[in-house]
């Protein structure tokens, strides 16, 4: 661990990625994401949540996929159990993202409880791209700070404002948390493995929807992340077969080769 963190400081030297620029760069993405807060307000309140449950749910819960989740199942007729389900399996991947952040940011015993309520996506992202850690402690924190203040007022806003329009619904504003979703992960689907995933799991979701209850499609459509990297796997392992098979040939065809060549020397 020592030699890690001294490599992260001689990688800063040249580096030289200058605090303003963390902190520039963290408040880019506290501001870009915490102006989504406006569309939990908004779908929280479609889902028949009051204010004070919805600012509950962000002040205490902070993760915006699980939260998403949670009002998107409630407002579908599901059951608070299976919705408050979906919305613990969607945040255990926070779990992951602490047991890494943790060794980059060795913060003190005292201050880690306080720090976890903003292991999330985006601060785990800003911190994971510093150099050193001293840069990471920047990004995480202003990253978090921010996110976390401008998340909770949009929130309050975007419930405040449905309730003050009337009926969500029929402006079609229940559509805004899908939205924001799919803007966010579009852009995340580089690879064609991740492609499959994506469009399995609508197909799972969007196809079990008429037979299952309400919230339980979006636990089913999780499968299509197992099923895909299965699949990856075996047509790996197959084309791997193929390749020594192939070589094996190349192999006895080169032996076979130097056995005639070494008949012909002796004739």
């Amino acid at each position: 661990m020592a030699e890690q963190t001294a490599l992260a400081d001689i990688r800063s030297d040249d580096d030289g990625k200058t605090d303003a620029a963390v902190v520039r760069d963290a408040l880019g993405v506290g501001v870009a994401v915490g102006l989504s807060g406006f569309a939990f307000g908004v779908t929280s309140a479609g889902s028949g949540l009051t204010l004070l449950q919805t600012c509950a749910l962000s002040l205490l819960v902070f993760t915006g996929a699980s939260q998403f989740a949670l009002v998107g199942a409630l407002a579908a007729g599901g059951n608070p159990l299976t919705a408050a389900a979906g919305a613990f399996f969607l945040g255990v991947r926070n779990a992951f993202y602490g047991l890494r952040l943790s060794q980059l940011l060795a913060l003190p015993r005292a201050v880690r409880p306080f720090a976890a309520q903003w292991v999330i996506d985006e601060t785990t992202a800003v911190a994971l791209a510093q150099p050193t850690r001293r840069a990471t402690r920047i990004g995480f924190a202003v990253t978090g700070l921010s996110l976390y203040i401008l998340w909770n007022l949009t929130t309050l806003l975007g419930q405040l404002g449905a309730q003050a329009i009337g009926d969500t619904a029929a402006w079609g504003l229940d559509a805004a948390g899908p939205a924001v979703f799919l803007a966010l992960l579009a852009p995340m689907l580089k690879t064609t493995t991740e492609r499959a995933v994506a469009g399995l799991a609508v197909l799972l979701g969007l196809g079990l929807l008429p037979v299952l209850p309400a919230g339980v499609p979006v636990l089913a459509a999780a499968l299509a992340a197992p099923a895909v990297l299965c699949l990856e796997g075996r047509r790996r392992g197959t084309s791997r077969g193929h390749a020594r098979v192939d070589d094996a040939s190349d192999a006895e065809g080169s032996a076979a080769g130097g056995s005639d060549a070494e008949g012909e020397e002796a004739r």
